[in-house]
C-alpha cells in the first residue's frame, strides 16, 4: 500500500475511536442525541453548599461518584478513554500501542485536605503556614501527597490503558484539550509513534473555583433559569458557565489504521497555535493572536478559509471573548464567513475548561460524520456587532467535509484544529 502523505509530505493523522462524558450524560450516543435536540445539561448545583455564591449553576457531572477533583478527573477520563479505545478496537486488554497525551486542570489541595493538615498542627486558632508544615510532618500524609501530585492522574490512566512510555500531562488553560491533540498529532507526524491516546478531562467545578471566576466577573449569574444561562454570541450574554467532562480520541497514522482494518472517523488535518501573554485573562484587543492561530491551523492543514464549511466556536458566552472570536473569524474568513455555519456546544454543556478542546473535537467530528450541526441554543437576541450564521436554537442538517474547532484560553493560549472527513 502506498504511503499517504499530507500536503506537506507528512503522515496523515486519522481518528479511529472517540469517547465523551459531559453533564448531558455518558457516551457519544447519549450526548449526541441531547446535543442535537438542543438540550442543556446546566443545572443548579446540588453537590455542595451554594449559599452566598454569586453563581449557583454549573454543568457538573453528578452521575460519577468521586472523592476529590483529581479523582473525578481520573474517573471521567477513564470512562471517555474506555469508549474511545473500545471503538478503535486497538491493542489488547490494557495494552495500548502508543503514548498517552493528557490535558487536565492544575491540581491543588482542597479544603478538606487543608483542614486535615491544620488539625494535625495541634492548634485550633491562629494557624500559620509554619504550623501547617509542622502538621504535615506530624503524621503520614503520603496518600494525600500522592493523590494531589499533578502527575498522579496521568500515571493512573497510563496504568489503566497500558500506554507506552511516560504519559504527557499538560495544562494550557482553556486550550488544554486541543493542545493535547496537537502534541499527539506532531508525535505521529515525526514518526515517533503510529498511535496515540489523547484525553482531555476536567473535574474541578468546586466552591473555590466558582469564587475565583466570580471575582473575575467571568461567570453568568443567570441563576434563575440555568438552562438559559449560557448564551454565546447573544447581545444579552453575561458570562460563561463552569462545567465538567472528558473527551478522548484515538489517533493513528493513516497507514497504521488501514493496515489493521480500522474504521476511520475523521482526519486531523491541521493544528495551529499562538500565545501572546497580552494579559492573564483578557484577549489582545487587536485580535492578532486569534487571527494568527486560525491562520496557522489552516496553513498547517494546507487549506484555505474557502475550504471550511463549519466552525465549532470557542463561544464561551463572555462579552469580550465572544467579540474577539468574531473579530478573529471575520479577519480570517472575510466575505466567506457569511457562508460558514458557526455554533457553540458550550451553550448546552457549559465550559468544560481543560477538557473543552477534546470534547469539542469529538463533537466536531461527529458533526462531519452525521451531517448535522448542533445549535447555539438560547440565541434569542442577536448582537448587532456579531454577524455570523450561528445555527440558532435548532440543529441543522448540512454536508460538512471540513471544520475548525477553536480553543482560546487565559494567558493568550490559543489552539485551532482543522478536522475533516476521511480522504477519498
Amino acid at each position: 500500500m502506498a504511503l499517504m502523505k499530507d500536503k506537506h509530505g507528512r503522515p496523515v493523522v486519522v481518528v479511529t475511536g472517540m469517547g465523551v462524558v459531559t453533564s448531558l450524560g455518558q457516551g457519544k450516543d447519549e450526548n449526541w442525541a441531547k446535543l442535537t435536540a438542543g438540550q442543556s445539561g446546566i443545572h443548579t448545583i446540588t453537590r455542595f453548599p451554594i449559599e452566598g455564591l454569586r453563581t449557583t449553576i454549573a454543568g457538573t457531572v453528578d452521575f460519577v461518584p468521586f472523592d476529590n477533583a483529581p479523582d473525578l478527573t481520573t474517573k471521567m477520563a477513564a470512562l471517555a478513554g474506555d469508549e474511545a479505545v473500545s471503538e478503535a478496537k486497538i491493542g489488547g486488554e490494557g495494552t495500548f500501542p502508543g503514548p498517552l497525551f493528557l490535558g487536565m486542570p492544575p491540581v491543588e489541595l482542597e479544603w478538606p485536605q487543608r483542614q486535615d493538615l491544620a488539625r494535625a498542627s495541634a492548634k485550633s486558632a491562629d494557624i500559620t503556614y509554619t504550623d501547617i508544615l509542622k502538621g504535615a510532618a506530624a503524621k503520614d500524609f503520603s496518600a494525600m501527597q500522592t493523590r494531589f501530585l499533578f502527575g498522579s492522574v496521568g500515571d493512573a490512566l497510563a496504568d489503566r490503558f497500558g500506554t507506552k512510555g511516560a504519559p504527557i500531562s499538560i495544562s494550557t488553560a482553556c486550550a488544554t484539550g486541543a493542545t493535547a491533540i496537537q502534541l499527539a498529532v506532531e508525535a505521529i507526524r515525526r514518526g515517533e509513534t503510529e498511535a496515540a491516546l489523547v484525553i482531555g478531562a476536567d473535574g474541578s467545578a468546586n466552591q473555590e473555583s466558582l469564587v475565583r471566576f466570580s471575582l473575575l466577573s467571568a461567570l453568568s449569574t443567570r441563576n434563575g433559569d440555568p438552562t438559559a444561562a449560557a448564551r454565546p454570541f447573544s447581545k444579552d450574554r453575561d458570562g460563561f458557565v463552569m462545567a465538567e467532562g472528558a473527551g478522548a480520541l484515538v489517533l493513528e497514522s493513516y497507514e497504521h489504521a488501514k493496515a489493521r482494518g480500522a474504521t476511520i472517523l475523521g482526519v486531523v488535518e491541521g493544528c495551529g497555535e499562538m500565545a501572546d501573554s497580552f494579559h492573564r485573562t483578557r484577549s489582545s484587543p487587536d485580535g492578532a493572536p486569534i487571527i494568527g492561530c486560525i491562520r496557522n491551523a489552516l496553513d498547517d492543514a494546507g487549506v484555505t478559509p474557502a475550504d471550511v464549511q463549519y466552525v465549532n466556536a470557542h463561544g464561551t458566552s463572555t462579552p469580550e471573548n465572544d467579540k474577539m472570536e468574531y473579530v478573529g473569524l471575520a479577519a480570517v474568513f472575510g466575505d466567506h464567513l457569511a457562508k460558514v455555519a458557526v455554533s457553540s456546544n458550550k451553550s448546552m454543556i457549559g465550559h468544560t475548561l481543560s477538557a473543552a478542546g477534546a470534547i469539542e473535537a469529538v463533537f466536531t467530528l461527529m458533526t462531519i460524520r452525521n451531517g448535522v450541526i448542533p445549535p447555539t441554543i438560547n440565541h434569542t437576541e442577536a448582537d448587532p456587532a456579531i454577524k455570523m450564521d450561528l445555527v440558532p436554537n435548532v440543529a441543522r442538517k448540512a454536508s460538512v467535509t471540513r471544520a475548525i474547532s477553536n480553543s482560546f484560553g487565559f494567558g493568550g493560549q490559543n489552539v485551532c484544529l482543522v478536522l475533516a472527513a476521511e480522504p477519498v
